[in-house]
């Protein structure tokens, strides 16, 4: 049977697995952003929290990720469901490279720019929102896209602890020594990085252009 015969036959867990994968890596990157996004601000305001904040994050890159999952795992509540333990591990990974680029961004506005805001009476919280971000989101962008492409291969190792995605597949064909079962969760796995990739790339050239 050849390799594409063998996704046809498997086609409909799939499509199943590949959308847990997208569940996961989505909720794990919405949760990172809802906190990234503002300490990367708190950062880039405010100098003293930068290294206890980029800090902390660094440490969590330094664990590797099935140890990281087995830290979690006694903690009460996150134990309890092997996909919230994913998404806590995942969203913990993705922090850092948005709560830099989120930094970066906002150093990098021009003080001239901010001094003009200012003198058209512009509050501190309407610099930010109308002024920093708008020209800080394509450093922005660039964040979430590595974030984005490094949570969807990492998210794969969630299989281990029974998350589901198409991790599943690569265990399976590790314990089945049967390399048609690793790719069914390695191709799409890494369809779903390279599709992610050009969509946030196109959207951070896009907004690069608008300005």
């Amino acid at each position: 049977m050849s390799l594409l015969e063998f996704f046809y036959r498997h086609r409909q867990e799939i499509m199943t697995l590949t959308l847990e994968h997208c569940w996961l890596v989505g909720v794990s990157m919405l949760l990172a952003s809802a906190a990234g996004i503002p300490l990367g601000i708190l950062v880039a305001r405010h100098p003293k929290w930068n290294k206890p904040v980029l800090g902390s994050a660094n440490v969590i890159q330094t664990i590797p990720s099935l140890a990281l999952f087995g830290f979690l795992l006694p903690v009460p509540w996150l134990g309890e469901r092997a996909d919230r333990l994913a998404i806590t591990a995942l969203t913990a990974y993705a922090l850092l490279p948005i709560i830099r680029n989120t930094a970066a961004g906002i150093e990098s506005v021009d003080p001239s720019v901010r001094e003009a805001a200012r003198g058209m009476g512009l509050t501190a919280r309407q610099i930010l929102v109308q002024v920093e971000l708008p020209l800080a989101l394509s450093v922005i962008l660039a964040g979430l896209r590595v974030a984005t492409v490094m949570t969807i291969g990492i998210a794969t190792i969630a299989a281990a602890i029974g998350s589901g995605g198409l991790g599943e597949f690569i265990f399976r064909g590790l314990a089945m020594v049967d390399n048609r079962v690793i790719l069914e969760g390695a191709i799409p796995a890494a369809l779903l990085a390279l599709v992610a990739d050009a969509a946030l790339g196109l959207a951070e050239r896009r907004w690069r252009r608008s300005f």
